[in-house]
């Protein structure tokens, strides 16, 4: 609950922030907007976002997690190559026999991926890459022991200064590590839309669909929340809330959750 109540926390304050800007907010704030949530956008980023999940299927009903991902990104080559790397923070909470909630916490499993843009420009950007999964879970219930290695490709349309849209879909299997760990076989396709309001102020969905073959367990989220973006100097601040509901669950996954986030892109 501690990681909850600070991201909620610099969520509220950053926004008190961001409205105290909008009388001298500048004029490319609408073109700022569009590309605040672009995963390839040609500038560095980095990203805390927290997945908190206080209801999981097919789990006692105490049971809960808090996931935060710490996200950076790098374009490489003028932008052809992007290069985001991301570490999750996790705690699970799951009660014991006699109804007592038992908290693990630490980190998770580090992934990377290099994509290829071969789609890059105003209003479409593109890219297709390897990806990999590093078995550095400081506990054996926070990750799946195992290198993992797969792809991942991205797409973001920003045609209209309105709404711009996309999706991020990811496939891995594991190939290496811990033989007492069941192999790993995951996929993830992640929709995202957005619809600008007017002076940084947008709509937003990105729920992630989880595909685990090997657990046979799925979970299929619809999204929406609001989200704020500014621009001070040569830095863009994207801060956002966005509740998420499965509408289809099977295995132990989550029934519902709460995503905030900031997110800050330093232009060249």
């Amino acid at each position: 609950m501690k990681k909850i109540t600070l991201a909620l926390f610099c969520f509220l304050i950053g926004t008190t922030l961001v409205f105290s800007q909008d009388a001298t907010a500048p004029k490319d704030a609408s073109a700022s907007a569009a590309q605040a949530n672009n995963p390839l956008a040609n500038m560095t980023a980095v990203s805390f976002q927290n997945y908190y999940f206080p209801k999981l299927a097919e789990a006692p009903d105490a049971a809960f997690m808090n996931t935060t991902w710490v996200r950076f990104a790098k374009p490489i080559s003028k932008g052809k190559l992007l290069l985001r790397a991301s570490m999750p923070f996790s705690s699970l909470g799951m009660p014991n026999t006699n109804g007592v909630v038992n908290t693990t916490s630490g980190t998770g499993d580090f992934n990377a991926f290099l994509s290829y843009n071969f789609v890059s420009n105003a209003t479409t950007t593109m890219g297709i890459g390897p990806s990999v999964t590093a078995p550095t879970a400081s506990d054996d219930v926070l990750g799946a022991g195992k290198w993992q290695g797969g792809f991942a490709f991205v797409a973001f349309v920003a045609k209209s200064p309105i709404f711009q849209f996309g999706g991020l879909i990811t496939w891995q299997a594991s190939f290496a590590g811990d033989e007492d760990r069941a192999a790993t076989s995951l996929a993830a396709i992640q929709p995202f839309y957005f619809w600008q309001l007017g002076k940084g102020t947008y709509l937003r969905g990105a729920p992630i669909w989880v595909l685990d073959f090997k657990k046979e367990a799925y979970s299929v989220p619809i999204a929406l929340g609001i989200g704020k973006v500014v621009k001070m100097g040569n830095t863009v601040f994207n801060m956002y809330v966005e509740p998420q509901y499965s509408i289809y669950v099977e295995g132990v996954q989550p029934v519902f959750q709460v995503l905030t986030g900031i997110n800050l892109q330093f232009m060249n």
